[in-house]
């Protein structure tokens, strides 16, 4: 299984600058794919930004929505967050040299509490933490 950072999802949902690497990556991929319930709110936020930002309009926002959503329905697996999780995510923020926020610390200590096979994200510093941490990152 991979675990999906949610800078993949807006990313596939909404024009970006990786959009066509990201697109390119999901046509080809074969494995099982989660991420935690978490990136829903995330996911949400961003929409939020993109139009508060000018990025997108909310029809815009509306539409990457209803695919962020499929997406979910269909092809990805929502994980839920224990308890614990957060305090491992708390952890690996309090580590000031990792550079970890907290959203991409939860999405971390997510993957790990899930034994992904790997990571993928658009983030270096996640991606760079997922690796020292033996979840291996995704290049896309």
């Amino acid at each position: 299984m991979l675990y999906v950072d949610t800078s993949v999802l807006v990313a596939l949902c909404t024009h970006e600058g990786k959009t066509a690497d990201v697109v390119k990556w999901y046509a080809n991929c074969t494995q099982e794919l989660a991420s935690a319930a978490w990136c829903v709110t995330e996911f949400a936020s961003a929409m939020g930004l993109k139009q508060r930002t000018g990025q997108l309009t909310e029809e815009q926002a509306q539409t990457a929505w209803m695919q962020f959503e499929r997406m979910c329905a269909n092809d990805l697996q929502l994980l839920p967050v224990e308890v614990m999780t957060f305090h491992r995510a708390a952890m690996l923020t309090m580590d000031a040299a990792a550079g970890l926020r907290a959203g991409d610390a939860l999405h971390l200590a997510c993957a790990m509490q899930a034994k992904a096979q790997g990571m993928v994200t658009l983030d270096v510093v996640l991606a760079k933490n997922a690796k020292r941490v033996k979840v291996m990152p995704v290049a896309i």
